[in-house]
């Protein structure tokens, strides 16, 4: 079964039983379509941070890493320097991983160059919209998501390999991978029929 049935009595995506902040999370912001390029960030960095841990310890402190991170706003963070690398490797409310912490900053100086050139992370990033698969969930990577990866790598992005990047692309809405059946299914293909690209754009 790649469903459960919630406690509303409707059918959800299996892996969103695990934990009741799964359930939130999977209802109100899994694959709905973002645009916005703080929570772009936010996001790619956060998966980067997943590596080799469990989305729900990410979870569970992200409002710690928001605030770590200054509400992921990489123009702030962009000028971090290595008194607050060692500032953060003593916060105990986040993932004390001096490469992924160190990842982040780089990544928001990347940033900061990407919205130079593109005009928004948003405009980039939904270059890269994958095709719909035919069966959801079924693979951690695809071609685009190593498309994108080689992209990101190649302008100096850290932590940003294809299934993490695929992961990212799951979570902010580029393709619609809940169930067929799942309940918010419907939902997310409704938010991105009427998703338009005018992003809100972060100003350095």
């Amino acid at each position: 079964m790649s469903t459960i049935t919630g406690p509303d009595g409707k059918a959800r995506c299996r892996w969103c039983a695990a934990t009741p902040e799964y359930m939130q999370y999977h209802d109100n912001e899994w694959g709905y379509p973002v645009k916005d390029d703080y929570r772009l960030f936010e996001k790619i960095c956060l998966e980067g941070f997943q590596c080799g841990l469990s989305w729900r310890t990410i979870l569970e402190k992200r409002e710690n890493f928001r605030a770590a991170f200054l509400q992921f706003d990489f123009a702030k963070i962009a000028g971090f320097k290595e008194r607050d690398v060692e500032r953060l490797l003593k916060n105990e409310g986040i993932v004390r991983h001096r490469g992924k912490i160190e990842a982040v900053i780089n990544n928001a100086q990347r940033a900061c160059e990407m919205l130079e050139k593109e005009g928004s992370l948003a405009a980039f990033f939904w270059q890269f919209e994958p095709k719909p698969l035919a069966s959801p969930q079924v693979v951690s990577t695809t071609e685009e998501s190593v498309k994108l990866s080689k992209e990101l790598k190649k302008r100096g992005w850290k932590f940003v390999g294809p299934t993490t990047v695929y992961a990212f692309m799951q979570a902010m809405g580029l393709v619609n991978d809940h169930f067929e059946g799942c309940v918010i299914r419907d939902k997310v293909a409704k938010a991105r029929r009427s998703f338009t690209l005018e992003a809100q754009i972060a100003k350095v």
